[in-house]
């Protein structure tokens, strides 16, 4: 039985069921109050700023994972489908507990990092269910583009690597918002990622050594 087997035992109770749902109908609605009410500017009560938190305005610590994504209308409707889509699936896979305590390590991490940088949007929090998704269902195919059919594994790395290349040109600062934002996915599958690697090293090695022997 692992840590996160006994955490469950004891804390199971306070999950939150349809948890993705609830956060992605909270961004459709401030979509639609935002383009049917401008004038409301209703992003603003919302977003992530530690100034104001400190000042008093502490709903900004929840309100912020609220915001959907700054674009045009299809582009969000397409994300919302994704971030529902990655969430549901997310909890099935696990559990309603599992998966609130990544959205909530997710959400800690991110505090952090606005904290450390002055300020923090959702992204890094929706691009960790996203690693999570890829990490999980690999082969799972979408279309880039509404046309090109792509497994997910691909989309996934490609993402990783644009952020190993703002974590190495990135200041300490920098770094230490990434690795503060994406904790929650560092704590769920870096131990299985490393044992992963490590085992088609030896697997490699393995294969090495018998092809050698086979030749001699």
């Amino acid at each position: 039985m692992n840590w996160l087997d006994r955490l469950e035992r004891r804390c199971g109770r306070f999950a939150i069921p349809g948890l993705m749902r609830v956060i992605v109908i909270g961004m459709a609605l401030v979509f639609c109050c935002e383009l049917l009410f401008p004038q409301a500017l209703l992003s603003y009560y919302l977003y992530f700023d530690p100034a104001l938190i400190l000042q008093g305005q502490v709903w900004r610590v929840f309100t912020f994972v609220f915001l959907p994504p700054n674009s045009s209308p299809l582009f969000i409707f397409f994300s919302l489908y994704l971030y529902y889509f990655f969430g549901v699936s997310l909890e099935n896979e696990w559990g309603s507990f599992r998966f609130t305590l990544y959205y909530l390590i997710g959400m800690i991490g991110t505090i952090i990092a606005g904290f450390l940088s002055g300020g923090a949007t959702n992204t890094y929090l929706n691009y960790s269910l996203f690693f999570a998704f890829a990490t999980l269902f690999p082969n799972m195919q979408l279309l880039l583009f509404f046309i090109l059919p792509i497994r997910i594994k691909w989309l996934a790395l490609f993402s990783g690597a644009l952020f190993v290349i703002q974590f190495i040109q990135g200041s300490w600062q920098d770094r230490a918002v990434i690795i503060a934002a994406l904790i929650n996915y560092l704590i769920f599958f870096a131990p299985s990622v490393f044992r992963r690697l490590r085992d088609n090293l030896r697997y490699r090695k393995q294969r090495e050594e018998w092809r050698r022997q086979w030749r001699n």
